[in-house]
């Protein structure tokens, strides 16, 4: 015999698995400083390509100025201004990249334990059908 209430329980246990439970398993398996810090670290190696391609296409834009100002500047404090621009660029996307991994994981922590309260629940559901105590 069909139980209504564990019906929907469990047809909205299929969605969350089908849709946002496959990302907030895979995130759920790590560790929360494992995660957040490899999110990190792909974010500042992402920062580095993107400071290096937007820095690239700086000189590149008119190289023959550029060329011509290489001679008459301090190269020390241009490398030293360079490296500043650099190290703050990759700070501000580290701090940002922390706060936004760190919501996520919460979040998806947060949900799984809503998750596993509904297996309890449906096997609870189980166990007091199975022992007759359950009516429909």
């Amino acid at each position: 015999m069909l139980n209504g209430e564990r019906v929907v329980l469990m047809t909205k246990m299929a969605s969350y698995e089908a849709n946002e439970g496959k990302r907030n398993l895979a995130i759920g398996s790590f560790f929360r400083s494992d995660y957040i810090g490899w999110q990190v670290l792909k974010s500042i190696i992402s920062a580095t390509i993107a400071f290096v391609v937007v820095f690239a296409m700086y000189i590149f834009y008119d190289f023959e100025i550029f060329m011509t100002k290489i001679y008459k500047m301090d190269l020390l404090e241009f490398a030293k201004n360079v490296l500043f621009f650099y190290l703050g660029t990759v700070s501000v996307y580290a701090v940002i990249s922390y706060v936004v991994y760190s919501v996520k994981y919460s979040r998806a922590r947060k949900s799984l334990r809503a998750y596993h309260m509904n297996l309890q629940r449906l096997s609870s559901m189980y166990k007091s059908e199975k022992n007759g105590q359950y009516k429909d």
